[in-house]
């Protein structure tokens, strides 16, 4: 049954969310000063009442019904206080933004920001893009260079996650040139900075993105805390691009240090996923110590990791049992990875089926090398050479 005030508060989210006036429902049975007092609350609806403003709003008469938050000022308040449950969270708010071309652009920007949250964690990068595409215009529109950097940043990332490691690098060049010419200083200048080092990497240019790797640990020098320990790490990633483990390994030591799982333990336990991988990359792996740091991250990831970094982790078991000699087991992992949807960035999803491939080298399967080669074209035509020269010198070494 429809009661006073849901119903006229309902009736006005309904009459916005469409970009009509109170005088563009009246006419026939229903006069303005009668739809003025339903709106406000002062009248009860009447079963005629309703079927006239359903038809002339172009909606079923259940869509005055209120048990759930609809209009997207009350969905953003609810997802904003109750997070997300089973992607109730997402699905109400993509139902509100589709039905909300005349709501205010600031809020309408929020609803975008928090959606593309939730589809980044729960690893739907194609959809996150969508989103995020329209966030960069939104914030275009209201003209705010933090907003236009934030949104280009989230952008940038995504792309990259996809294996679109031009596009991100244009992006994020893009959102730093929006910053500069706004005299923007703020630690999504920095992150900025750290993605086009990790891209320009992925790219090939190893000189450039090393430059812009100590040009953004200048800049934090020795401070500590999550920033820090971002910048640290993005230095050893291009450090180990560069064959320079050593130096990779002293980089993600100070980042460790750098932060306690105080203050973020999602990214102490990552940090200590990448220390893992380090110690497996290095020459000669050191697969006693991956296993350390492991152990180490476990009772992090069983506290706050998604199913991402569930298939993350068991990639690192994959690559540190192969290193071992440990094939079967190898094989066994990279099936756990790969279970369900996989939520691997571009990078880690090659890697995985290149590891695969390696392990059917391995078991002398005759089709494991041509896998290999049809990787690294995949890989080339994304544009990302240091993954293909990567997979190419797994093929090199599965022929000897």
């Amino acid at each position: 049954m429809l009661t006073q005030p849901s119903f006229g508060r309902r009736l006005k989210q309904l009459r916005q969310q469409r970009g009509k006036t109170q005088s563009d429902l009246t006419g026939p049975g229903m006069s303005s000063a009668y739809l003025s007092r339903l709106e406000s609350g002062a009248r009860p609806p009447t079963e005629r009442a309703v079927a006239i403003l359903a038809e002339r709003l172009g909606v079923p008469a259940g869509a005055f019904e209120t048990t759930d938050p609809s209009g997207l000022v009350d969905v953003l308040a609810a997802v904003l206080v109750v997070g997300d449950e089973s992607g109730h969270a997402r699905r109400m708010l993509e139902s509100a933004l589709s039905g909300a071309e005349h709501v205010d652009v600031g809020l309408q920007w929020q609803a975008h920001a928090h959606l593309a949250r939730l589809l980044t964690a729960d690893g739907e990068r194609s959809e996150a893009r969508t989103t995020l595409t329209k966030l960069a215009a939104l914030s275009d529109e209201l003209g705010h260079a933090v907003l236009r950097v934030y949104s280009r940043l989230h952008l940038a990332r995504v792309q990259r996650d996809l294996g679109e490691a031009d596009s991100a690098r244009i992006t994020a060049l893009e959102a730093l040139r929006i910053g500069s010419e706004d005299s923007l200083d703020n630690h999504d200048m920095l992150r900025c900075r750290l993605l086009l080092a990790s891209v320009t990497a992925e790219l090939g240019d190893l000189a450039e993105a090393f430059r812009i790797s100590e040009e953004a640990c200048a800049r934090v020098g020795g401070q500590t805390g999550a920033l820090a320990a971002q910048t640290l790490w993005t230095a050893a990633t291009v450090s180990t691009r560069k064959g320079n483990y050593e130096l990779s390994a002293s980089f993600l030591e100070r980042a460790m240090t750098a932060l306690s799982s105080r203050d973020d333990l999602l990214l102490w336990m990552r940090l200590r996923h990448a220390a893992a991988a380090l110690a497996l990359q290095a020459l000669p792996p050191a697969p006693d110590k991956a296993q350390r740091y492991l152990d180490e991250a476990h009772p992090a990831l069983e506290l706050v990791g998604t199913a991402q970094h569930q298939q993350e982790c068991a990639f690192l078991h994959a690559q540190l049992a192969y290193v071992r000699g440990e094939y079967e087991e190898a094989g066994r992992h990279c099936e756990q990875a790969a279970t369900e949807k996989v939520r691997l960035n571009f990078r880690d999803r090659i890697r995985l089926e290149m590891l695969k491939a390696q392990i059917r080298v391995k078991q002398s399967d005759p089709t494991a090398r041509a896998r290999l080669y049809a990787l690294a074209a995949e890989a080339q035509a994304h544009g990302m050479l240091d993954l293909t020269a990567e997979i190419w010198r797994a093929a090199c070494l599965g022929d000897q």
